[in-house]
């Protein structure tokens, strides 16, 4: 067979997603390729629905180009990750690395010397204390919390950059080392840089964790908006 030099990365996203792609595009670099598929879900982003797409997971990976060798694979929900915890590692299994933009959040605030952060989202309040007590039963403290009350994520991926700008800027707290903007569907990947220089401190956004994480596993040099995108841990 023949072999090429390109790094290869599985993404599996939920079906409603409408953003995730894009960002992929975005941040990872040249020689780099994406492989998504995806998995059914029904909104709206409760528990329930969201622990639902667990059984989905290991028959998703299988169609991740079996047989080639992939670098890592991301699961792209970040509250799903959030109510899953390591179910989502078991589900895949051991085929490459696993990353979930909690996992990956978790690994870049500690790459950052972050421990005290402010948690901005789309959902409604429920989710988005799925999200905020998951980081703190691992160690990062969550000073304060703020949601945007959307029950749906495509209606998520359709808010403007200026919306999202003005939210962070809201959702932000004096205590707080740094910013954490909650969901794959939320369109933030292009706005990071505007928040960060309005706040004077990181801003990291789900996909901006979840794909500097797959990189930074694998040991892939990358550049992209944002301080984390300046961290390497090796």
């Amino acid at each position: 067979m023949w072999r090429d030099n390109l790094s290869r990365f599985g993404l599996i996203a939920l079906a409603t997603d409408m953003t995730i792609e894009g960002d992929a595009l975005r941040l990872l670099p040249d020689g780099c390729r994406l492989h998504v598929t995806r998995i059914a879900f029904d909104n709206p982003t409760t528990a329930e629905n969201l622990k639902r797409t667990g059984p989905h997971l290991r028959a998703a990976s299988d169609l991740l180009v079996p047989g080639v060798e992939l670098k890592g694979i991301g699961f792209g929900c970040t509250s799903a990750s959030a109510v899953l915890g390591d179910e989502v590692q078991t589900a895949i299994g051991d085929r490459a690395p696993i990353s979930t933009p909690v996992a990956a959040a978790l690994r870049g605030f500690r790459a950052l010397k972050v421990d005290r952060i402010a948690l901005m989202t789309p959902y409604l309040r429920a989710t988005t204390d799925l999200v905020g007590d998951h980081f703190e039963a691992n160690g990062l403290g969550v000073v304060s919390r703020m949601s945007m009350e959307y029950a749906d994520d495509r209606d998520m991926a359709l808010l403007p950059g200026d919306a999202i700008v003005d939210f962070a800027r809201q959702s932000d707290h004096p205590d707080a080392q740094a910013l954490f903007l909650s969901c794959t569907a939320l369109p933030a990947v292009a706005v990071i840089d505007r928040i960060e220089q309005a706040l004077g401190k990181p801003v990291v956004s789900s996909n901006l964790a979840l794909f500097w994480s797959m990189l930074d596993l694998a040991q892939i040099p990358a550049s992209g908006p944002g301080r984390l995108f300046q961290v390497r841990t090796w």
